[in-house]
């Protein structure tokens, strides 16, 4: 990363590790708190949808692996409330090891039938979680424990939480660009059959992809089922919870390093808005689809991809002009 990029990531993060100190209201931090998941699922999704172009639909399920995973251990006790959040690594490695054999066959397929095959995994998924009563609560949820947090910032370690779960998720998405693995899934994203055929191991690079992908998600999932205490089935394996980080990772820019936080960071509080305003009447779902499509229409490669590329275009034109000015001297 040159100096420009690490400036900027050091703002970024920096800005938002201070902010919670600046914002009194509490709704502002659930908000903020919301924003910072998805920001972090859209970067995890793009691991896989973005850089291996496979596009998968069936994040939720291991979104609510991690939510029970927490709820299971701490239905009854957290300790002094921090020890779920140490215990996030071993749910996403978990999840990452129980990824490979559903990824290796999954991945026998591609595109439109990879999507579906994903998709009839998040279905399944949910009608475990509906059915297995004796470990997931069935359709009347589980609970868990409150921990004993200051009232005042009872908010600030979930915050800081998924901070560090989007800071890992960029972590990865940088290491994939600037390493073999990116570069080999860039190969498969471009043509699956020319990648084999130059020697890429094909099948080993898109099951790290699908476990680095699904074990962030996982571990987002852990902090949102401490957050919220209290899951239910269709809510923790929520298809829309696919729907909506995909949406993000497009509108933000498929397989750049910043376009999923982008998006997240428009769609998160537009919807949170539109829902807060028409809500009781679900007109707020019209809207919500309205200024994904209105972006989508005006910059189809995402809102990153196609700002950088007009402002590349406006440097190489003055820089053209310059040129013509300094021959005609």
């Amino acid at each position: 990363m040159n100096l420009a990029g690490l400036l900027r990531a050091g703002i970024f993060f920096g800005a938002l590790a201070v902010l919670p100190l600046a914002v009194e209201p509490p709704w502002i931090l659930n908000l903020l708190i919301f924003t910072l998941m998805y920001a972090g699922l859209a970067s995890a999704w793009n691991l896989l949808g973005g850089y291996a172009g496979y596009p998968s639909l069936g994040h939720a399920a291991f979104f609510g692996l991690g939510a029970y995973a927490i709820a299971i251990m701490f239905e009854s006790s957290v300790g002094d409330g921090y020890l779920p959040f140490f215990l996030l690594p071993a749910i996403g490695l978990g999840a990452a090891l129980v990824s490979v054999p559903i990824g290796w066959i999954a991945m026998r397929t591609r595109a439109d039938v990879f999507a579906i095959v994903t998709i009839t995994l998040l279905f399944i998924a949910q009608t475990l979680a509906f059915n297995l009563r004796s470990i997931t609560g069935g359709a009347q949820g589980m609970s868990v424990a409150v921990p004993p947090f200051p009232v005042e910032t009872y908010g600030w370690p979930f915050y800081y939480a998924m901070l560090v779960l989007l800071a890992l998720a960029m972590g990865v998405s940088f290491y994939f660009r600037r390493s073999k693995i990116g570069l080999s899934l860039s190969a498969v994203r471009a043509d699956e059959d020319k990648a084999h055929g130059v020697g890429v191991r094909v099948t080993g690079v898109k099951l790290i992809a699908f476990a680095a992908s699904v074990g962030i998600t996982a571990m987002v999932g852990g902090v949102w089922a401490y957050y919220v205490g209290f899951i239910y089935p269709q809510f923790a394996v929520d298809p829309l919870l696919t729907i909506g980080i995909v949406l993000m990772t497009f509108l933000g820019g498929r397989a750049t390093l910043w376009g999923p936080v982008v998006g997240a960071f428009i769609l998160v509080p537009a919807q949170q808005y539109l829902a807060y305003d028409f809500g009781a009447s679900q007109i707020y779902l019209l809207a919500y689809a309205a200024i994904f499509l209105i972006i989508m229409l005006l910059m189809p490669r995402g809102v990153l991809p196609t700002v950088t590329d007009r402002l590349r275009n406006q440097r190489r034109r003055r820089q053209t002009i310059d040129g013509l000015q300094e021959a005609g001297r």
